[in-house]
């Protein structure tokens, strides 16, 4: 289940961010969260099971356009489909309001997800 995220997750937060490659500075992480508390266009949430297994953000352009920016997973529960759910949860989220579509670190994984989907039905 998708979660908003809260500042007193800071912490959290900026470990599955630091699994993006280009998260990898401490600084521009911290630019980054600093980015999703402060800019009304740039939404952050958690993915919750039991723990927090996964983050995904998204950033508003022009009104009409969502990006995919950040999506990151706990490696010990990778390859079990729950960045696929946080990218399917997050458009069920927006329906209708937004489209959608991926920066240059999270274009590949998000192309190969809709390609599953294409392939499921």
């Amino acid at each position: 289940m998708l979660t908003r995220y809260k500042k007193n997750l800071e912490k959290i937060a900026m470990g599955l961010l630091s699994f993006m490659p280009e998260e990898k500075d401490v600084k521009k992480l911290q630019q980054t969260v600093k980015e999703y508390e402060t800019n009304p266009d740039w939404h952050l949430y958690f993915w919750r099971e039991d723990d927090i297994l996964g983050i995904i953000g998204i950033k508003i352009e022009e009104g009409t356009h969502a990006v995919l920016q950040h999506i990151s997973v706990n490696p010990s529960y990778r390859n079990q489909g729950i960045g696929r759910k946080m990218i399917n949860e997050v458009k069920k989220m927006y329906d209708g309001k937004y489209e959608f579509s991926a920066d240059d670190f999270t274009g590949d994984f998000h192309r190969k997800c809709e390609d599953e989907q294409v392939g499921e039905k």
